[in-house]
């Protein structure tokens, strides 16, 4: 069991915008973060991602609000945002205008793996 600082690491953020290297699976080596995380075949937005070469939702040029996406905005997906008060939109967009080392940064600073609504 890893008691890991949280580093800036921008390739480990996730396809949906959380930042995998401050998450406590993570840490605690019980996930290999997004990427990595091959039994992760449930998630549309890692598929989606995957399957255009995108490196988030951040670089989807189809949609501008990532809530207009079926993948990115589901039932799953608004739950677990609402337990963890989780506004994945907001990373998104984050890294949009700051780019992905600034989010990497930013999150690793705050230790913190999602934007907080």
């Amino acid at each position: 069991m890893g008691n890991k600082n949280v580093q800036i690491n921008s390739r480990n953020i996730a396809y949906c915008g959380l930042y995998c290297e401050a998450c406590n699976k993570y840490l605690n080596d019980k996930c290999p973060g997004c990427a990595g995380n091959e039994k992760a075949t449930w998630c549309e937005v890692r598929k989606c991602c995957m399957s255009n070469s995108y490196k988030s939702c951040a670089d989807c040029t189809e949609y501008t609000d990532p809530k207009e996406c079926r993948k990115f905005h589901n039932p799953i997906s608004r739950v677990i945002g609402f337990l963890l008060r989780s506004d994945r939109r907001g990373c998104i967009d984050y890294i949009r205008k700051n780019g992905y080392e600034a989010y990497a940064g930013h999150m690793a600073s705050e230790g913190r793996m999602t934007m907080k609504r």
